[in-house]
């Protein structure tokens, strides 16, 4: 084997994996998240989370890449710990199919259909297939995707082919036979396949190398057998790492991923070597093949699986063991957010973790307004401590999803996926005003209390009908902004407008209390502090809404939305307007007639 041969090894090494990786995130990419909301979501009965985790990774063309999700969905509260571990068995499941897709190299025959089969004949034609979708479609197409993931697959057949090609000469070296003979060894064949994949961090590409090197003909299944058991332990490398710093349940579905491959191949190791004392496996002699490696591999997983199913809550116990529990956490990491970061190399389901947490803050800021208005209202010592925890935890939301969305926002995302970060972006800076507005008006309301005052029969029932609005406004924003639903959002200017009013007419009713004495000075400060806030709680909810309505458009511009509505729409809204002022009474008439009454 000359310098030739090993250029081209290592040239067939790297589009083998380049190829891996291409086609794994297009697959990924065309998925647009729903592979990893399908985990998230079912995985209440254990069998499902095996078969889950054996078709994500199927699809993914990854063990390593599902796990390490597995382990932010649980170091993000996403998942349980007795969820994860189906998941995980069904990850090394899956990553049993590339394995079969490289022993395609290993096909020989001559009619034409066999020959179609072999990578080299049709890899060509996917590649032709792939570069023309790629070249031909916008960058949001699917198609384009498509294309991506056909120029993967043919990347990495071609560059298994370069392998195969560069380490054929091999079977006549006598140092090459030698390492080889070596590694019959079972221990040091399980160092080797566990060093190899904790190296590349991926099995399957080690598999695919081991492949490669069948194709010399010296490698016997004595050889194959320990590598591929070693490679299995070396994959959960991938995991550990990404664990570190994670929470604790995260560290131990790490675990839970290293004992699973441990424990199955120290048992596969113990019973096949001994039944090889008595029985004498035969085979062991033979050279291996590409399908014989994809054999092995599969019997393993496969029946690691069925063996330590059964056993899965002792798998958890045995990782509770190894990571025991540790103090209880302090309140202020209880009201932490965590949006992991190991799915920033999924973009479409770190966005889709972006949307749940903007929706979480969302409703914590409507809960924070509805505690704060029912405080000023009627005093209620536990509901103001409650709007001050409450605005404390939406502040950390913005800051950690707009960090988070910056570097998103870095990655290649689709149409929508942009749209929706244009639309969170914006919204979370509203969202947070509006809790603080929550926070000033608990503080309008101690205020209140601490001075004696009280808001008169008719003051406190417009204040009502002013705080009925209010709440109203910000339970349609949130809903609308939760469903992502564009015709509701456009129900909230119009209350927006309503609330101007109210806000308006409450002025005017005070200055006229105050000129006949039946209001002070003092009061009218902290009322007039209210007002605002109330209004501008009013506007960040309309802001919220045009924002949604007009980025989806892909037309945003708040200041002109509202101009840009035709006679039709502006009659439409006068008449909503007017229904929805009628709902909320507290007209001068009104007044006049509630002073009379008093």
């Amino acid at each position: 084997m000359d310098i030739f041969n090993v250029l081209n090894m290592i040239g067939g090494l790297s589009l083998f994996l380049y190829g891996m990786s291409m086609m794994g995130n297009e697959l990924s990419k065309m998925a647009g998240g729903k592979l990893e909301i399908i985990l998230e979501k079912l995985t209440s009965k254990r069998i499902f989370a095996v078969l889950l985790g054996a078709g994500v990774t199927a699809v993914i063309q990854s063990s390593s890449a599902t796990t390490v999700m597995v382990v932010g969905f649980v170091n993000s509260g996403i998942m349980k710990l007795n969820q994860a571990v189906g998941i995980i068995m069904g990850a090394n499941v899956g990553t049993t199919i590339t394995s079969w897709m490289l022993s395609l190299t290993g096909i020989e025959g001559s009619t034409i259909w066999l020959k179609m089969l072999k990578p080299s004949s049709f890899s060509p034609i996917l590649a032709a297939i792939g570069i023309i979708l790629v070249m031909s479609n916008k960058e949001e197409s699917k198609k384009k995707d498509v294309g991506g993931i056909l120029l993967g697959f043919a990347i990495l057949m071609f560059g298994m082919e370069t392998m195969s090609g560069a380490v054929s000469g091999l079977a006549d070296n006598t140092s090459f036979t030698r390492m080889m003979t070596a590694f019959r060894n079972p221990i040091l064949g399980m160092a080797v396949g566990a060093i190899l994949t904790a190296v590349i961090q991926s099995s399957s590409a080690s598999v695919g190398i081991l492949q490669a090197l069948c194709s010399t003909g010296a490698v016997h299944y004595a050889v194959a057998l320990p590598i591929i058991m070693g490679q299995n332990i070396g994959t959960c490398v991938t995991s550990i790492i990404s664990s570190v710093g994670a929470n604790r349940n995260a560290r131990r579905s790490a675990m839970i991923h290293l004992y699973f491959n441990l424990i199955g191949t120290i048992i596969f190791m113990v019973v096949f070597y001994s039944l090889n004392t008595v029985i004498d496996f035969v085979f062991l002699d033979k050279a291996a093949n590409a399908a014989g490696i994809a054999v092995i591999h599969s019997l393993f997983n496969i029946g690691a699986t069925i063996l330590l199913f059964p056993f899965a809550d002792k798998l958890v116990k045995l990782a509770e063991i190894t990571i025991p529990d540790g103090a209880e956490e302090p309140e202020a990491k209880k009201d932490s957010i965590i949006i992991d970061e190991r799915f920033l190399d999924r973009p479409a389901f770190a966005m889709e973790l972006c949307r749940g947490k903007v929706r979480k803050m969302a409703e914590y800021c409507q809960k924070s307004i509805t505690l704060s208005l029912e405080a000023l209202l009627e005093y209620d010592k536990k509901k103001v401590k409650e709007v001050k925890r409450l605005e404390a935890v939406v502040d950390k939301y913005e800051d950690a999803i707009g960090s988070y969305l910056v570097k998103v926002s870095s990655k290649n995302i689709s149409k929508s996926d942009s749209q929706s970060m244009s639309i969170i972006l914006h919204s979370i800076s509203d969202l947070e005003r509006i809790s603080d507005h929550a926070l000033e008006i608990v503080k309008s309301a101690e205020e209140i209390k601490d001075k004696g005052l009280e808001f008169k029969k008719g003051q406190l029932r417009e204040m009502k009908a002013l705080c009925g609005a209010v709440n109203d406004i910000c339970a349609l924003t949130v809903d609308s902004f939760c469903r992502n639903d564009v015709e509701q959002a456009t129900h909230v200017e119009p209350l927006e407008e309503v609330i101007d009013t109210l806000c308006k007419t409450i002025k005017e009713n005070h200055i006229n209390r105050l000129k006949k004495g039946k209001s002070t000075i003092e009061m009218g400060f902290i009322l007039d502090d209210v007002l605002t806030g109330l209004e501008r709680v009013s506007d960040h909810c309309s802001n919220i809404a045009v924002e949604m309505i007009t980025i989806l458009d892909d037309d945003y511009n708040t200041h002109e939305y509202f101009e840009s509505l035709s006679s039709e729409d502006r009659k439409s809204f006068n008449k909503e307007y007017e229904e929805l002022i009628k709902q909320y009474p507290i007209s001068k008439k009104e007044i006049e007639q509630s002073k009379d009454a008093q």
